[in-house]
């Protein structure tokens, strides 16, 4: 169906985010930093990228802006799971060019239902 890069830093987010894509058929390569990711996106061009926004060395949104200013990048969604849930942060999610943000704890439906939109599209 698809291939989905989750880049987390926290095992525990990345074992639950993995297991909900599992269970609906795709497949899903993680990384625990952007550094990591950037690599895994050149071998693998995954069809989707669920990224968080704290992590150590580059954030998800420095990553996110870097990804959408590289034309061989640009047309993978990106989803923007945090616990950072301010308003400021959804708006600087936009800025960054994220397709959607989200709140940590995921919310199963609201998750799935993004990732298949935006896998779709």
């Amino acid at each position: 169906m698809g291939k989905v890069l989750v880049v987390d830093d926290s095992l525990t987010d990345r074992k639950v985010i993995t297991a909900y894509l599992e269970e609906a058929g795709l497949t899903v390569l993680d990384a625990q930093s952007a550094e990591e990711a950037m690599e895994k996106i050149t071998d693998y061009q995954p069809n989707l990228i669920v990224l968080d926004i704290v992590m150590g060395g580059k954030s998800g949104f420095e990553m996110c802006r870097s990804l959408k200013a590289d034309s061989n990048t640009k047309s993978i969604p990106v989803i923007l799971c945090s616990s950072k849930s301010t308003e400021a942060d959804k708006v600087w999610g936009d800025v960054v060019g994220a397709d959607a943000y989200l709140f940590k704890p995921v919310d199963r439906s609201e998750f799935m239902s993004k990732v298949q939109q935006l896998i779709a599209s």
